[in-house]
């Protein structure tokens, strides 16, 4: 694996208090540090180009973000921009763009440690903390290259609502996301399944407060998996979240450390059958359970040992099986393997 990052994403700097903190790259550069004296490779990212923003942003709004450099400004209640927020934002656009081409061509895992995040920015709209939405840009610039099916996991506790409409259509990418609701902000129902060719091929899997490992285990073994199989991507993109993590602030579910490396690692073994894999941050604002899941990411990806569940953890529960009735309802038309 390589990781793809800069110490210049603390550059974006948001108002104090806010969870989405220049702190989090530090974290970035601690991690990447640690990753690269034991030996990992570590990629310097350059910016997205306008073109590859634009695969799926408008350009109307690529102009309207670009006139805020050089000034602070509120977007709206949760997202703001500072003088070089533009500039480090396309370089985190660019960095997963890097990160899906390196993993296409060399079949090595790539990570992205990036901030903002990307996957509430819709097509001509920033929110939830983001101004460019990274994942779906890689999605298009690979599209854009030839590359026919690429899957896209969210395993953000928030759902991706900018990377769903930006593909609902569309069904050469599929979008799936597992997410706490009802939350922000408040798209992501199990019945949200995609328009026109793109029917089937957006799967959402909304799951009640209080998720445990073994809940997430459960929807990932019964929907996503089989889902992906069936699917055969040829590039597999994670929306890298770390907030359903038991120990963050925002969100009120009880994933652990070592349930994210399980998780991950299943997307892994998925994305090796049938092409390549990268991944790029999304949310995760408790520092130390992000430091911890990032690593333990690193380790998932690097090695076939399964982390071990908690024997107490270990029984899933009513929330995880009501998330996988909601979701085989909604999809198992589509999906013969579910």
């Amino acid at each position: 694996m390589v990781i793809v990052s800069s110490p210049r994403f603390e550059q974006h700097v948001t108002p104090p208090g806010h969870p989405e903190r220049p702190e989090r790259a530090y974290v970035f550069d601690a991690v990447t540090s640690r990753w690269s004296a034991a030996g990992g490779a570590v990629l310097t990212p350059r910016p997205a180009t306008v073109d590859e923003l634009a695969t799926v942003h408008d350009r109307s709004y690529l102009e309207q973000i670009g006139a805020l450099a050089g000034r602070p400004a509120m977007l709206d209640a949760d997202t703001f921009v500072s003088p070089d927020s533009d500039d480090i934002a396309r370089l985190a656009a660019g960095a997963t763009v890097q990160a899906a081409e390196h993993a296409m061509a060399t079949r090595e895992p790539a990570f992205a440690l990036v901030r903002p995040p990307g996957h509430h920015a819709e097509r001509d709209r920033a929110m939830g903390f983001c101004l460019y939405n990274n994942v779906a840009i890689a999605a298009g610039v690979m599209l854009a290259r030839g590359v026919r099916r690429i899957a896209i996991v969210d395993i953000d506790v928030h759902h991706g609502n900018g990377t769903q409409a930006m593909f609902y259509s569309q069904p050469d990418v599929l979008y799936i996301s597992t997410h706490q609701s009802p939350f922000y902000p408040g798209t992501g129902a199990a019945t949200e399944i995609g328009s026109a060719a793109g029917r089937g091929f957006t799967v959402n899997v909304p799951m009640d407060a209080g998720a445990t490992d073994a809940d997430f285990d459960m929807v990932h073994c019964a929907i996503v998996l089989p889902i992906l199989e069936e699917f055969k991507p040829e590039l597999t993109l994670i929306s890298a979240g770390y907030d359903a993590h038991e120990r963050d602030p925002l969100a009120s579910m009880r994933m652990t450390t070592e349930g994210y490396a399980r998780t991950v690692q299943r997307l892994r073994g998925v994305s090796e059958r049938h092409g390549a894999l990268a991944l790029a941050t999304e949310g995760g604002y408790e520092l130390t359970a992000l430091a911890a899941s990032l690593e333990a990411t690193f380790t998932a990806i690097a090695t076939k040992d399964q982390p071990p569940m908690d024997p107490e953890r270990a029984q899933p529960g009513s929330r995880g099986e009501r998330a996988v009735q909601a979701a085989h309802a909604a999809q198992r038309s589509y999906w013969r393997g579910i």
